[in-house]
């Protein structure tokens, strides 16, 4: 830097008086130096000064200040604030008071030595030409009596401000507008897509159900299926239970089905005039043969409904008092009241909905049967005891045992407390999720079951079929007499059971027939069919294939035409 000057270039008073004001750097400050021999255009073209486009813009706006006199004296001289031009460095003070400046800051500043008459610049037509810019237009007209030119002055473009808040303010506000109709439709989008899905798990809950068989009045193809698979293709443990009425006496006796395949449960509810065939292989009532003792029962129950029973349970009463108080109790939706009984000691029970029944109401209500009722009625209250008790047992098979040993009762030895305990808590998981059902087999005034009972009830809940006869047993023979004539019937028995075969009662038919037939439904059994024939003295010609009308491999429908040896 020259030692003349500040860090800004200033002139320095006490350097001496060869330095003065030169010009104004891009930022508008003072240049301070000595004076080259050179015109001042060039000290303005060297500086950067830029005089061109003068005649196209106009000086903006500027703040305005009192105007100070030309002369100064030492450290009072002014400069302007546009950064971008000034007047000339060789102009007098009397035209730089007459040009319209802006004073914005008082700077101190040596007064510059008049210049002598040989120091002046060169005219301007002694100027050369390549260094001193033409003016664009001459001055003439409306320049003519100004005592500045427009070279002097350069002006920077700025940005209308005002016109850029504009832009973006309409920027904003379309932007903000767009953000509005974008979060609308993503809302519309949102429901429709809300909606959409609530459909589809409509739908698909509608087809489950359906399909389920769950819905009301419409059976899908799923519960179809799963009645009138074979038995082979569901897997169902079952147990025969017997409520014996210690009071009064009489039995009940019941199903618990747990079908594992399609994961429900179900009880069936065995009438007591069921025929089975008796230790001696007669004929005999189900209620007659359990209260006897029931030896061999269970065994007798399989051959008539083609079923694989796993056990036997003895309820008496006192035992269903005592479970049902473990379970804390039942609720069951009672047909009738059931009046006290002082001599038993049977609590009243009252008619309606959601009874909340204790130990010896339960038992009251189980095995009440009023004067003149059918055992249906009384048999349909028990069924409604066995569920209301399922729903309250524990669905722990841990738990359940603990349950059954507290009963005190004595359990048949092929069912300890840790398997009944275990199927309870599983009929009770279903019971408690309404996969459960209870049905009734419905007989003949003979014992023998009726068609609507072997395709609804056997077949469907129980899984008992023709071929469900246990691995090893005798084949089972139905034998259904056409005959009329019931000689003829006891005869064709006594030569069946000495053949070997396991008999099946059938009862009677509606009306005679003249020719015996003989049915098999599997072609694995058409063999034996031919082997009964042979028995029963019959031509080969009556054996055909054919649905069985009673629970059997073969079946025998005795006409007049079979003669006894």
């Amino acid at each position: 830097m020259n030692d003349r000057q500040d860090q800004y270039g200033r002139y320095d008073p006490h350097a001496g008086h060869e330095q003065q004001l030169i010009g104004y750097d891009a930022y508008g400050r003072p240049v301070y130096g000595q004076a080259p021999a050179q015109p001042a255009q060039q000290y303005e073209q060297q500086y950067g000064y830029d005089y061109q486009g003068y005649d196209q813009q106009q000086p903006q706006q500027y703040y305005q200040q009192p105007q100070q006199p030309a002369a100064q004296e030492y450290g009072q001289q002014e400069y302007t604030q546009a950064p971008s031009y000034g007047y000339d460095a060789q102009q007098s003070p009397q035209q730089a008071q007459q040009a319209p400046q802006q004073t914005q800051q008082w700077i101190p500043q040596q007064t510059a030595p008049e210049a002598p008459a040989s120091e002046q610049p060169p005219a301007a037509a002694e100027r050369p030409a390549a260094q001193v810019p033409e003016p664009r237009r001459p001055e003439s007209g409306s320049e003519a009596g100004r005592d500045y030119r427009t070279e002097m002055f350069a002006f920077i473009d700025q940005p209308d401000e005002d016109s850029e808040d504009v832009i973006d303010w309409l920027k904003f506000t379309e932007s903000r507008t767009e953000r509005r109709e974008e979060a609308k439709r993503r809302g519309r989008n949102r429901v429709v897509a809300l909606i959409v899905v609530l459909a589809v798990f409509v739908v698909a809950g509608l087809g489950y159900l359906w399909y389920a068989g769950k819905l009301p009045f419409l059976d899908g193809p799923g519960e179809k299926t799963a009645a009138t698979a074979d038995a082979a293709a569901q897997k169902r443990d079952m147990i025969v239970v017997h409520l014996h009425n210690t009071k009064k006496g009489g039995t009940s006796s019941a199903l618990l089905v747990d079908n594992v395949t399609t994961k429900k449960g179900a009880t069936v509810l065995l009438p007591n005039a069921l025929a089975v065939a008796g230790q001696d292989g007669t004929a005999t009532a189900l209620g007659k043969a359990v209260e006897e003792g029931g030896l061999g029962t269970r065994e007798a129950l399989d051959s008539v409904l083609g079923t694989h029973i796993g056990g036997t349970w003895r309820l008496d009463t006192p035992f269903l008092e005592n479970l049902v108080e473990l379970v804390g109790g039942i609720e069951v939706d009672t047909d009738v009241a059931v009046p006290a009984d002082d001599a038993a000691k049977t609590p009243a029970v009252a008619q309606g909905q959601k009874q909340s029944l204790s130990g010896p109401m339960a038992v009251a209500y189980a095995t009440y049967r009023a004067q003149g009722e059918p055992e249906a009625k009384q048999l349909d209250r028990t069924g409604k005891v066995l569920h209301a008790v399922l729903r309250k047992f524990p669905s722990d098979p841990k738990a359940g045992a603990v349950t059954v040993e507290s009963i005190g009762q004595i359990l048949d030895p092929a069912l300890n407390a840790q398997t009944l305990g275990a199927l309870l808590s599983r009929l009770g998981a279903h019971a408690k999720v309404g996969d459960y059902r209870t049905d009734a087999i419905a007989v003949k005034a003979d014992g023998t079951l009726t068609e609507d009972a072997n395709k609804k009830v056997v077949k469907e809940v129980l899984g008992g079929s023709a071929d469900a006869a246990q691995p090893g047993a005798t084949p089972r023979v139905g034998l259904k007499d056409a005959t009329g004539d019931e000689k003829t019937q006891v005869a064709a028995k006594a030569a069946l059971m000495n053949g070997g075969y396991t008999f099946v009662d059938g009862g009677k038919a509606d009306k005679t027939a003249a020719a015996s037939q003989i049915t098999y439904q599997d072609d694995a059994q058409r063999d034996r069919a031919i082997e009964v024939a042979k028995t029963l003295g019959l031509p080969e010609t009556v054996v055909k294939k054919a649905e069985n009308v009673v629970n059997a491999e073969v079946v025998v429908i005795l006409g007049k035409d079979y003669k006894p040896s």
